[in-house]
């Protein structure tokens, strides 16, 4: 019976043992598995870090991109319309010049062909004399004739510097600058006939004659030029 017993005790402790092994083996394996589990979570959010962090450096560098290329843009625009403005400035000039040179050319073409006499002839009532005049107008109308011409080219003058200034010797140009009776531009070239340009209207009648006669040759001529392109 002892041994019986003995035995039978041996068994129990081995069945007990291996038991003990086979739970302590669930719970060794499944402890495993969390922690494989564990690591393979960590590796996951780690791997989304590194993701999220690479996008960002690459929006900041498409952003720095795309920032240097509107600066870039914005340059090149501004650059752009100051060379636009400065072509039109120079054409505009060209232009001018052109329009003069074709003026003048048609004036001296003019001369040549019918003598002195000016290139839009005036067909208006000729002043018996100055004395129809007053102020600004008599003073002009008396040294016109001064200057040579005869009264006959006072009305192409006097209409030339009606629209030019109204015979208003303190006429100042805001846009120009250009002053005084004939609109000398600039006023001071008057100086060359008194230091009074300023406030002296003689002074004034006298470059203006002066540069008429070097430019146009005639009053009348002066003023066909200022009807055909606005200016004299």
């Amino acid at each position: 019976m002892n041994r019986l017993w003995s035995r039978v005790g041996i068994r129990a402790a081995s069945v007990g043992l291996l038991v003990a092994g086979v739970i302590g083996g669930v719970y060794l394996g499944q402890d495993r598995e969390v922690q494989a589990r564990s690591a393979q979570a960590q590796l996951v959010v780690q791997a989304n870090n590194d993701e999220m962090a690479l996008l960002k450096e690459r929006h900041n560098e498409h952003a720095a991109v795309r920032a240097y290329q509107r600066r870039a843009e914005g340059e090149a625009a501004s650059k752009a319309a100051v060379e636009a403005r400065a072509a039109a400035g120079r054409a505009h000039k060209l232009e001018k010049k052109a329009i003069a040179k074709a003026a003048e050319k048609k004036a001296a073409e003019s001369r040549d062909s019918g003598g002195s006499g000016p290139s839009v002839p005036f067909t208006g009532e000729i002043p018996a004399s100055c004395e129809e005049f007053s102020g600004n107008r008599a003073i002009g109308c008396a040294l016109m004739l001064d200057a040579g011409y005869e009264i006959d080219q006072f009305p192409c003058l006097n209409k030339l510097w009606d629209k030019e200034s109204g015979w208003n010797h303190r006429a100042r140009n805001p846009s120009s600058g250009a002053y005084g009776i004939p609109q000398s531009l600039p006023g001071d070239k008057m100086a060359s006939k008194g230091d009074d340009w300023q406030s002296n209207p003689a002074t004034q009648i006298k470059w203006g004659l002066g540069y008429i006669k070097g430019r146009y040759d005639t009053p009348c001529d002066a003023w066909g030029h200022s009807q055909s392109v606005g200016w004299y």
